[in-house]
């Protein structure tokens, strides 16, 4: 007995889109501190680390767009 393989439907290639955003020395860093802040505020509970890290990445610019006015 001979088996067929059904072709899998192609999926499209995802584009990289580059941002040539400067951002100050440390930016990162202070994101992941930030979102570990949060993590702990929020008693440790696993599941919500893309979360934090959005809300962190929110107030650390926030924090820099206020610090260059």
């Amino acid at each position: 007995m001979v088996k067929i393989k059904t072709p899998r439907p192609l999926r499209p290639k995802p584009r990289v889109i580059e941002q040539s955003i400067e951002l100050p020395e440390g930016t990162w860093n202070r994101i992941a501190r930030k979102a570990y802040e949060l993590y702990e505020e929020r008693g440790r509970r696993d599941g919500y680390d893309l979360q934090d890290w959005l809300d962190a990445e929110e107030t650390v610019m926030e924090q820099i767009h206020e610090a260059r006015e």
